[in-house]
């Protein structure tokens, strides 16, 4: 290799390098407005954030009381960190409604309560110290819903990805777009419920592939052509047991699992690393899966969650929220409405009318 191509890899390495470090930031970054703005311009590049000149200043605003927070809170003894992440300069009202807006306990309002199920899982006996189906080949890269409330989808999607895996041994993306575009029963990215989702895919036949029916973070009119093209199905749903979390560990070690949950807080928004145990409530407004549950080396039980955020967000797209708090709804209300697709065969070929309301 030529010397100009030896200069020319180490400067990309080192742009690489700089863009990494660009947000471990320190007190220096905080002593002015000065080196606030600079701090705000690496934070724009590195995120590529395009902002008008008229609309600059009240974003640097946000963004000051983002930094100030997230360095608030890591210089606490917490077991988790949080960082500038790509919601910096969004308040936490603007990330709520468009992030966590799923209004899963605004939807429960407008239908029946969470219906009688069986409970399959029930007698699982014998559960293992910990369950991780990434690492059993059963859950797929993660994925970023978007200006759209319709994690409610993501969730939903994740937990037959998965049971359809553990079924085939097929690891196959499914298309949440689908669900967005013709599950009339939901609305789309003005949020949804899981139950309401998976009996959709029962009712219609199945769910076709997130290649087929791309996502598009937003709503458009159902696509049949696409939506007739089914690749997996499953048999219904259950609901896990409310505010049970040794059901829910049942459930878990024999398959992903939809959750609610409130995320609505700060701290999630900029979270970061470790294991999550600050302050939430219980209103459910934001749509995830249980992929698996562990504990750290201090003893300290924790539940893995898939959110749908991006993988820049979180541990590479995860959150590892406390597990085992005495509260009986689980941290942030996650054991609260729990639920997950039955699927009792591996075969996907059955034939089955397909009615789409468009």
């Amino acid at each position: 290799m030529d010397m100009g191509k030896v200069i020319l890899v180490v400067l990309s390495l080192a742009l690489i390098l700089g863009l990494g470090e660009s947000f471990d930031f320190h007190e220096k970054d905080l002593a002015s407005e000065e080196s606030l703005w600079d701090l705000y311009e690496r934070w724009r590049s590195h995120h590529t954030v395009a902002r008008d000149l008229s609309e600059k200043q009240k974003r640097f605003n946000v963004f000051k009381e983002s930094v100030k927070h997230v360095h608030k809170v890591n210089k606490m003894d917490k077991p988790y960190k949080l960082k500038l992440n790509k919601f910096a300069d969004m308040t936490n009202h603007e990330f709520r409604s468009h992030y966590a807006g799923s209004k899963v306990s605004h939807h429960r309002m407008f239908h029946s309560s969470r219906r009688e199920t069986g409970f399959m899982h029930g007698k699982t006996d014998n559960l293992p110290p910990s369950v991780d189906w990434r690492q059993n080949g059963a859950v797929t890269g993660i994925k970023d819903q978007g200006r759209c409330g319709s994690c409610w989808a993501f969730s939903t999607v994740v937990a037959i990805e998965g049971i359809n895996q553990i079924k085939t041994k097929e690891l196959v993306p499914l298309s949440e777009q689908e669900l967005v575009d013709c599950d009339t029963d939901n609305q789309g990215c003005d949020g949804g419920l899981m139950e309401n989702a998976f009996e959709f895919i029962k009712k219609s036949g199945g769910i076709t592939t997130e290649r087929n029916y791309p996502y598009r973070a937003r709503d458009e009119t159902c696509d049949a052509s696409k939506m007739n093209a089914p690749v997996v199905i499953i048999d219904g749903y259950e609901n896990v047991p409310a505010k049970d979390e040794n059901a829910l560990m049942k459930a878990v070690a024999n398959q992903p699992v939809s959750i609610a949950m409130d995320a609505g807080g700060s701290d999630l928004q900029f979270y970061s690393e470790g294991v999550f145990n600050g302050a939430c409530g219980t209103d459910l407004n934001h749509g995830v899966a249980i992929v698996g549950y562990g504990t750290t080396l201090d003893g300290t039980k924790y539940w893995t969650v898939k959110n749908s955020w991006g993988p820049e967000w979180g541990e590479k797209g995860y959150v590892r929220m406390q597990r085992g708090i005495d509260a009986e709804e689980g941290l942030c209300g996650l054991a609260m409405e729990p639920s997950y697709p039955t699927k009792l065969s591996s075969d996907n070929t059955r034939k089955v009318s397909r009615k789409v309301e468009l």
